[in-house]
């Protein structure tokens, strides 16, 4: 099936979310009508998938900035060749395939910010043959899954959202200057779009627990609400091919990347940028 929006081709990719938009050449600047109807199919479909792109970083950054303001990465990932774009790789020092894959936990990009990311646009730039796939989540749906019970309980929760401590799940201390760059914030664990008016859960790894409540209840409530946001009815898996340039919305979805390749044989390179949103309310 496909939708026209005005001079778009928008083919729905599956029945939970998601979208591929035909025939246009992001390398260009795009007509305000097609930039228009690009941004509701965003916000209709969450997920949009543009096929054989090839754009430099710089091209990336242009895309990326015909819908608002670049967001910066953490404070680690700066002093690359472009700090406005971050380069996602298994690759290790050596420029060879480390067979680590990162990112494999449900999050939502930045949430630890005041503002978190409207929208992330990710670049496939060198894939493996199969695999190294990234999954999707659509909390619109798990959100209205929940009993009248479970949402008016929920609606009332805010949640603290740390980089510190997400780090200290994977083992990792985050450093002085990471910590100061990033400090913890609190954003409601039901947020309202500020495109659509629709209710959503806002969580993801950066979610450390509830305000106000023993970080042990509100981890575990967290934890189960994960569960039941990411089952299988609620998700979207992106198979990648080369040129792919993928733009979804961290407003109402989780994502993660699956480590379904031979990471260690087979080099994974992405390029990362990224829109920054509101505060959530």
């Amino acid at each position: 099936m496909s939708l026209a929006m005005e001079k778009l081709d928008v083919r729905p990719l599956s029945p939970v979310l998601g979208a591929e938009v035909v025939g246009i050449d992001l390398t260009q600047p795009l007509e305000p009508t097609i930039r228009r109807d690009v941004y509701d199919a965003f916000c209709r479909f969450q997920v949009l998938c543009f096929r054989d792109q090839r754009l430099s970083k710089d091209q990336q950054i242009a895309f990326t900035e015909q819908f608002g303001t670049l967001e910066r990465h953490i404070a680690r990932n700066r002093g690359t060749d472009n700090p406005l774009v971050h380069t996602v790789s298994n690759l290790g020092a050596d420029g060879k395939p480390s067979g680590k894959v990162g990112s494999q936990e449900w999050h939502t990009d930045k949430s630890f910010r005041p503002e978190p990311s409207l929208a992330t646009i990710l670049h496939a730039v060198t894939m493996p043959p199969e695999g190294g796939d990234t999954c999707f989540a659509n909390m619109y749906a798990a959100y209205d899954a929940l009993s009248d019970a479970e949402k008016a309980e929920l609606d009332r929760v805010r949640v603290i959202h740390s980089w510190e401590l997400s780090q200290q799940k994977h083992g990792r201390t985050a450093t002085p200057e990471e910590i100061a760059d990033a400090p913890p914030m609190s954003h409601p664990l039901v947020r309202v779009h500020p495109d659509t008016g629709r209710k959503c859960l806002f969580m993801g790894v950066h979610a450390s627990h509830f305000e106000g409540r023993p970080m042990a209840e509100g981890r575990a409530r967290l934890a189960a609400l994960e569960e039941h946001a990411t089952q299988p009815h609620f998700v979207y898996r992106h198979k990648w091919r080369a040129g792919d340039l993928l733009m979804w919305d961290n407003r109402c979805l989780l994502h993660r990347a699956d480590s379904n390749f031979d990471a260690a044989r087979y080099p994974r390179v992405l390029h990362r940028t990224c829109l920054r949103g509101t505060a959530p309310a």
